[in-house]
């Protein structure tokens, strides 16, 4: 991205001088006060957020230029600083106070938007819905136009048609037509369909999908006559802003529902991993070790609620349907032609969402890090109900995680007029509605559920390549193609350049891979419970904002089942807590494996599948997990309830997960009749977002397996963890008061053994018992996790690394050794050591002395750390820049990028 700067400075410095010149100031009108009401009408109060690092995502070439020279800001492009930090969360309540207007503004007759000077958040104020629409969508546009534009061409799969040919941006194009592949049709029949699915709600959806263009495009109308109004990146690339469309709001939510909203679709990558087993162990024994990693329903694996929810509990390896693949015969074909960062190799062996993402410092390549490798198992909510608070109210503490982006990848926006009365944070470009946040007197949040609403069907060739059997018919696939096209900008010197990327479709869904099974070419095609449908998750949404449909937990959780995305919702108002798991889970042909691929031919579909409309008959909503008033309840992107079991790519469901830093911490609070503050809810949630698992939930069982070594090193190595350990274990530097370099940690001793120790552990513990094949099988679905000691500094979020598998390995061999429990549900064998005790003591002890011979430069000193490698500096928090103004990293949290404290202390009347 520095090249991208230097660039942006050069062209901004002249655009600057031509802005410096008269400018006609043609806009929105002055606003009157129309339907604008007083700060705090129809809130309960006791809302509060924060969104880093600013409402405003405008920087024209004027402003651009001041940044790339002086390094002057914009007005809230990143308001909340280290100076800030005594006030944590921000007022939220509904409205502005008096004497904190900015500005007002009316882009339309019917709607009125007031800026407050603190943050800049804009409060809408709508005599009708389709002002409010209106105004939502030029709001966006002052905000964020420029991202919002990135996204519908990621979207698209052409952002390297408007962004240029970068590795990064190509490798987007890619990851997003493995997906989601839409043609203009595809995309406009879910807005033609929306009547016909769900009535009038399908059609008011679809007016304000109207209003809300004809805001966007009316701001940038007003853009495009007065320069000010337009972001400075559109000359950088040469542009102008193209007027949008409803299909564009469509395309941004494929981008975003496909990658947060979905979980499973690894059957093809599972079943490899088991035929590895197989092959290793024999097939009863391979079985049963496949079952041991896989993690499908451990009992021990913490969860939100207690009570069961049994989903997907038919047997992995039942026969009706199999279509397992023969062994060795599957290929991963390209959907477009081989990047530079790419080998052959790894196109036949990996789909575009498994490759390595290129680190060019394009905008895609920075998407693809913080969409694809990291931020949607982040999110995380903590909620306490009314009778375990200190107030006698219930609290929460709750957001989302989706990166952190300059300008963000969220917006804050305060909607009010017919149908409305809602604040809180919205994808730009699908803010129609406010998507997390609060009503009158309740607020809401999700975390990222991961369950299984992909699966994959093996679709039995005929005739050739492209033609498969289905219900007794040869029938041909449908091809989609993407053509995109680029030329040289002041932000990308790729040469000029065009490509085609191609995809096929079956009416089950996208080919994804190849091979044979039971001998017959077959074609691996991921079915998508949401594909063709991602628009319709706006039904809930408008529930949500509505206070005449929300009036407490029971209505919410009807509201947010209307969302067909898989997600973890609560809910919280004075006297309540809530939960529910949204989704379209599909109901499977019967004795199927939820785990493997299934024939495609048409007998083993889902239940009610219809391919003209790509509807099913879901789950029903009772049987979704849920929960209305339990003592508290905790999200970090757990597994949700008992027997609900972890989908086919999360073999992470095991005893360890990071929910329980948090969970331990309520814990401990509520105990012996304790109560609980907001602000100790606050601490649960920052204490866990600077903890390393390894070192809170595994040190003490591998210290008791270590026992007492000889080797002096070793011995000193268990005391510097110990003493981490007894500390919190905790990656953090409370001495350092200087967000913008990165100090050193406390116990950085500690830290650096960890990390340097955990790869070697996990290869000490099991690559010896289970070979070569498996252990590298596994790595495909099972990474070890960060850091990753001599790669890219990355933050850690602890939410997979074999922890779970650690545990029970290694407490099976204690309890083998008569030294603890045997646990629940135990391994079909002891690993660590082929279940020696003195072998495996000596194996970890080993790895630990192979750790220590590691040094910093070794471990940390890649990238931005080469000059500075030690953890801390390897953690840091980075912004994906997408325009002109940049920020520095910030010290390593693992926390949600937008995030509300709650304590409401009164319900309003409707």
């Amino acid at each position: 991205m520095m090249q991208v700067c230097k660039r942006l400075r050069i062209l901004a410095v002249v655009t600057a001088v031509a802005l410096a010149s008269a400018i006609p100031t043609t806009g929105a009108a002055a606003g009157g006060d129309g339907a604008v009401q007083p700060y705090g009408t129809n809130d309960a109060g006791g809302f509060r957020n924060v969104l880093p690092a600013g409402e405003n995502g405008l920087d024209n070439a004027l402003q651009l230029a001041q940044f790339q020279l002086a390094g002057t800001y914009p007005p809230h492009s990143h308001d909340h600083t280290h100076d800030q930090i005594p006030r944590y969360f921000k007022d939220a309540t509904f409205g502005i106070k008096a004497g904190d207007v900015a500005s007002k503004t009316s882009p339309r007759s019917d709607v009125t938007i007031v800026r407050d000077k603190s943050y800049g958040v804009p409060h809408i104020y709508g005599t009708t819905r389709p002002g409010v629409e209106f105004g939502a969508g030029y709001a966006g546009g002052e905000d964020r136009l420029f991202l919002m534009d990135v996204l519908r061409h990621a979207g698209r799969a052409e952002l390297s048609s408007f962004a240029g040919g970068s590795t990064g941006n190509r490798a987007m194009d890619r990851v997003q037509w493995s997906i989601a592949p839409y043609t203009e049709t595809d995309l406009q029949s879910q807005i033609d369909n929306a009547g016909k699915l769900y009535g009038p709600a399908g059609v008011q959806v679809v007016s304000d999908v109207t209003n809300f263009v004809a805001g966007i495009n009316a701001y940038i109308n007003a853009a495009l006559v007065n320069p000010t109004l337009l972001p400075g990146e559109y000359a950088a690339l040469g542009k102008l802003p193209q007027p949008w469309t409803p299909t564009d709001v469509i395309a941004e939510a494929s981008l975003i529902g496909g990658i947060f909203g979905k979980g499973g679709g690894q059957e093809v990558r599972s079943a490899q991993i088991l035929q590895a087993l197989e092959q290793q162990f024999g097939a009863g024994a391979g079985q049963a070790a496949w079952s041991d990693f896989r993690e499908h329903n451990d009992p021990e694996a913490p969860t939100t609620v207690s009570t069961a929810f049994p989903y997907e509990t038919n047997s992995p390896f039942s026969p009706t349907g199999s279509a397992m693949p023969d062994p060795g015969s599957v290929n991963f074909p390209s959907d477009g032609p081989p990047l530079a960062s790419s080998s052959s190799l790894a196109a036949a062996t990996d789909t575009p969402m498994q490759q390595a993402i290129p680190n060019d410092g394009s905008i895609g390549s920075q998407l693809l890090h913080q969409l694809v490798a990291g931020p949607p198992l982040a999110s995380n909510w903590e909620l306490v109900s009314a009778r375990h608070s200190a107030t006698g109210h219930a609290i929460a503490v709750m957001g989302p995680q989706v990166g952190y982006y300059v300008p963000e990848i969220l917006m804050e926006e305060d909607l009010h007029g017919p149908g409305f009365d809602a604040r809180g944070a919205a994808f730009p470009g699908v803010n129609l509605y406010v998507e997390l946040g609060h009503g009158r007197d309740y607020a809401w949040s999700a975390t990222t559920a991961t369950s299984d609403n992909v699966d994959t069907f093996a679709e039995v060739l005929c005739q050739d390549d492209i033609h498969y059997f289905y219900k007794g018919q040869c029938l041909p696939m449908e091809r989609l193609d993407r053509q995109n096209s680029w030329t040289p900008s002041a932000t990308s010197q790729t040469p000029p350049g065009s490509e085609t990327l191609t995809i096929y479709r079956t009416v089950h869904g996208l080919v994804y891979a190849r091979g044979t099974s039971g001998g017959q070419k077959v074609a691996f095609a991921s079915a998508r419970t949401t594909y063709f449908h991602e628009a319709d998750s706006a039904l809930g949404f408008s529930r949500l904002n509505d206070p005449g449909f929300t009036t407490g937990p029971r209505q919410f959780q009807q509201a947010v089942s209307q969302i067909n995305f898989g997600f973890n919702w609560s809910y919280v108002d004075a006297n309540h807590i809530a939960y529910y798991h949204s989704g379209w889970y599909p109901q499977r042909a019967a004795g199927t494996s939820p785990d493997f691929p299934v024939l495609g031919t048409g007998q083993f579909d889902w239940q009610g599948y219809d391919p003209a409309l790509h509807t099913i008959t879901p789950l029903p909503f009772q049987a979704h997990p849920n929960a209305i008033d339990p003592d508290w309840l905790v999200s970090w992107n757990n597994k949700q309830a008992p027997q609900w079991s972890a989908a086919d790519d999360n073999y992470y469901y095991g005893p360890v997960f990071r929910s329980q830093l948090i969970a331990n911490f309520i814990e401990r609070a509520l105990a012996h009749g304790g109560k609980m503050r907001i602000e100790q809810l606050v601490s649960a949630m920052d204490e866990a977002a600077t903890q390393d698992i390894r070192s809170v939930q595994l040190w003490p069982v591998l210290k008791r397996v270590l026992g007492t070594p000889t080797d002096p090193r070793v011995a000193d190595a268990i005391a510097t963890l110990d003493s981490w350990y007894a500390d919190g274990g905790h990656r953090r530097d409370l001495t350092n008061r200087d967000i913008t370099k990165p100090g050193t940690y406390q116990h950085n001793d500690a830290i650096t053994i960890m990390d340097a120790w955990w790869p070697k552990l996990l290869d000490a513990e099991f690559h010896p018992a289970v070979g070569d094949g498996p252990f590298n099988a596994m790595q495909t679905l099972l990474p070890f996790g960060l850091p990753d000691p001599g790669g890219q500094p990355t933050p850690p979020d602890f939410a997979v690394g074999w922890y779970g598998q650690v545990s029970k390995d290694l407490r099976g061999l204690l309890a083998a050794a008569g030294q603890g429990p045997t646990p629940a549900d135990p391994n079909s064998r002891i690993y660590c050591g082929n279940g020696s005790f003195a072998a495996c003591q000596g194996a970890l002890q080993n790895s630990l002395l192979a750790a220590l011979a590691q040094t910093p430069q070794q471990i940390y000193g890649q990238g931005a750390c080469t000059k500075n490698p030690q953890a801390s500096c390897f953690d840091l928090n980075t912004w994906v820049v997408a325009g002109g103004i940049s920020i520095p990293p910030f010290p390593f949290q693992n926390r949600p990028t937008f995030q509300q404290t709650v304590e409401p202390s009164r319900t309003l009347p409707r």
